[in-house]
């Protein structure tokens, strides 16, 4: 029976990167004489050395073996917990992340990284007098020979607990990876077998005698087994092998004592437990997978109540199908409040199918969080800031593609923090602040969406050096009256930054408007609030979900659009006293202290319109960019959720147009992207303004001529 291995990668990519997550997040928070930490840290170290090994990812195997010793040493007591020993640790784990990302995407890794830390993880259990074993070279002395005097017998008795496999372990993966030792014959015990009604396919029941000729030593043997050293009785002797290793017959001998049990017993039971290991188990010399998905999309783990409750709504949605199926078949007038109440019944299943289905895609925000512990302490190291990170609100619930997304644009938000809101040291103290500066990751829900705050207690944004700076760029005139919020959203402008010196870390101007734009592609929004000396706030908002927002319906003619109501500030009857006109043919409203923008959608879209004049129409006003506009529309409907359907998978990117949903009717409505009209409505005011400069010049030409004959 041969077993497809590469069906589990994925899975053991997953774990790894998890414990790769626990290993580093410990080590932050690792203290002298804290066992418990440590032996965590040692024990994901060891789940994926085993599980790598399992595959035959000796590369990962290889270097995991020095990192998990370093630990050992530390866990017995043999080695202090030092803060360089701790660095060499965090740095190990980063190799062995581009380890498993290099199996996991198909390429090759950074060897020079990986060789290097591995010589200093060698340096550093050889200053401890550690034995090392061949970790990542085997001189070519100590290779296994098959005429080699030193080939020994070594019996090997494994008796495993029977719910072994139930923790998913197997026990053909470790003979084959014994049969990597040398030649392999073995005898399944099959005394505790029960008889066929009597068996539980989650139980294991046989326990083996195994034959071992090799010149490897008793740990490596060992090695093989640690994966299940808990879950088993392990007896390992050595016998004086007298005869060369061909003389060893390769067969391998399965012997069955079952006893009382019939020969169709014997024969029924034979095939599962007969393997042949007399061959060493092919090398996979780039260490890759097999076989592996080049679009897998990944995966998420779903605790069993929400699958339980989806379960329990289809089984809803199965009984009132079939109770409106029985009315349909044989209807009359009489059933209409029979049918009322199943369609009701109908809605409100549907309903609640739908939030649980966007619960099982919901993930505490911790995923996105755990990354910044880590990059806080080396900025910390790399900018001789003391700083101290604190993390709120990580079991705040988030869509996964969202939080995937936001990601990068959070990791630039804190470099920004670390680098640019918290002063050095010899600053804070003359200030009368603490030394160690303080940044906070806090998230919250508030109403359809979810809040992130990236704040710090640093010396805050100084307003008129941004104000200074927009100046020098053309961005404002001298004249221009700016709000701190209208100020500070300048910092986004393409390549804009008062850092006075260019560091890796930030203020090269590049990055806060990309920050920007992955906001705003999510759905979302980011607001500054900062106050000089002491500290700023960056606030992103975003959508709880990509797939359903809330939205309001309005009508333009005879066409539905649908406006996210997230971006809307109010709606209104214009008044005709309040509305002006300017250059570049726009209408502007006075909105009590604001003058807003008026884009006529109907213009826009080249759509026939009921009221062409403004104030015979709607005005809803919305936000994006920092800037409010009102839109012109003709009519206000309902408001209510809508599944968002893409453009781009469907037809192609529309501007103007953030996607499309499918209304109650069967109609298709367009949701709008708030700042794609914000810009096709300036670009087209600019046209109309050339255009206009372009017929004052043509008429002023005409006249000079006129004039002159």
């Amino acid at each position: 029976m041969s077993v497809d291995l590469t069906q589990f990668i994925p899975s053991f990519l997953e774990e790894s990167f998890e414990g790769l997550e626990l290993m580093e997040s410990s080590l932050l928070n690792l203290e002298q004489g804290d066992d418990e930490t440590i032996n965590s840290i040692f024990r994901a170290a060891h789940s994926i050395k085993g599980g790598a090994g399992t595959f035959g990812f000796n590369h990962v195997t290889e270097f995991t073996h020095l990192v998990e010793t370093l630990l050992d040493e530390m866990r017995d007591g043999r080695r202090n917990i030092e803060a360089d020993d701790v660095e060499l640790l965090l740095e190990s784990v980063d190799c062995m992340r581009l380890l498993i990302e290099a199996i996991r995407d198909e390429r090759e890794c950074d060897s020079e990284k990986i060789a290097e830390n591995s010589k200093r993880l060698e340096e550093a259990l050889a200053a401890s007098g550690s034995v090392m074993s061949e970790a990542l070279t085997i001189n070519a002395d100590d290779a296994p020979t098959d005429n080699s005097s030193d080939i020994a017998r070594w019996q090997i008795k494994f008796i495993p607990e029977h719910h072994l496999v139930q923790t998913g372990n197997d026990p053909l993966l470790l003979f084959n990876a014994l049969a990597d030792l040398g030649k392999v014959s073995l005898e399944a015990n099959t005394k505790e077998l029960p008889t066929l009604n009597d068996i539980d396919a989650e139980e294991l029941y046989l326990s083996w005698q195994l034959t071992l000729h090799s010149n490897a030593s008793e740990a490596d043997i060992r090695e093989v087994f640690e994966w299940v050293e808990d879950e088993c009785e392990l007896i390992i002797t050595k016998e004086v092998q007298d005869q060369p290793l061909e003389a060893v017959t390769e067969a391998v001998t399965v012997v069955n004592t079952l006893e009382g049990s019939s020969q169709n017993e014997q024969a029924d039971l034979t095939p599962p437990i007969e393997a042949h290991f007399a061959e060493p188990t092919p090398k996979n010399n780039t260490d890759k997978p097999v076989s592996k998905s080049k679009n897998d999309l990944g995966s998420i783990r779903v605790g069993v109540d929400k699958v339980d409750s989806l379960i329990n709504l289809v089984g809803e949605l199965v009984i009132t199908q079939s109770m409106l199926s029985e009315l349909g078949s044989d209807f009359d007038l009489s059933k209409v409040e029979r049918l009322n109440a199943g369609l009701e019944q109908l809605l409100q299943n549907t309903k609640e199918l739908q939030e649980s289905v966007m619960r099982i895609r919901m993930l505490p925000i911790s995923f996105a969080f755990n990354r910044f512990p880590r990059l806080v302490h080396d900025l910390s190291k790399k900018t001789g800031k003391e700083i101290e990170l604190i993390l709120k609100g990580e079991q705040t619930e988030l869509d996964k593609t969202v939080m995937e997304q936001i990601g990068d644009p959070l990791v630039h938000l804190v470099r920004n923090a670390v680098d640019h809101g918290i002063e050095p040291a010899q600053v804070r103290l003359a200030h009368g602040k603490p030394e160690k500066g303080t940044i906070v990751l806090d998230a919250y829900h508030q109403g359809g969406s979810i809040v992130i705050e990236i704040s710090d207690d640093g010396g805050g944004i100084d307003r008129q050096a941004v104000f200074n700076k927009a100046l020098e760029k053309g961005l404002v005139d001298e004249k221009t009256t700016l709000t701190d919020s209208q100020v500070f959203d300048l910092l986004f402008e393409p390549g804009f930054s008062t850092a006075k010196e260019v560091s890796d870390i930030s203020g090269r101007g590049v990055g806060m408007d990309v920050v920007k734009k992955n906001i705003q592609s999510l759905g979302g929004r980011i607001q500054v609030e900062s106050e000089q000396g002491k500290g700023s706030t960056f606030r992103v908002n975003l959508p709880l979900t990509l797939a359903i927002l809330d939205g309001q319906l309005v009508r333009v003619g005879k066409e539905v659009y649908i406006i996210p109501l997230i971006t809307i500030v109010e709606s209104l009857q214009p008044q005709k006293e309040l509305i002006n006109r300017v250059s570049g043919d726009m209408l502007l409203y006075r909105l009590r202290e604001d003058n807003v923008p008026v884009i006529p959608i109907y213009q826009l879209f080249n759509i026939p319109c009921e009221f062409e004049h403004i104030e015979s129409c709607l005005l809803v006003v919305v936000e994006a960019d920092g800037q409010k506009i009102g839109l012109m529309v003709d009519d206000l409907l309902a408001q209510q959720q809508v599944v968002i359907k893409s453009l781009n998978d469907n037809y192609q990117q529309v501007q103007g147009v953030s996607g499309a949903t499918i209304l109650g009717d069967g109609s298709v409505a367009m949701i709008l992207d708030v700042a794609g009209i914000i810009e096709m409505a300036l670009t087209k005011a600019q046209i109309n303004q050339q255009h206009q400069s372009s017929v004052q010049s043509q008429i002023t030409r005409s006249i000079s001529a006129g004039v002159n004959a």
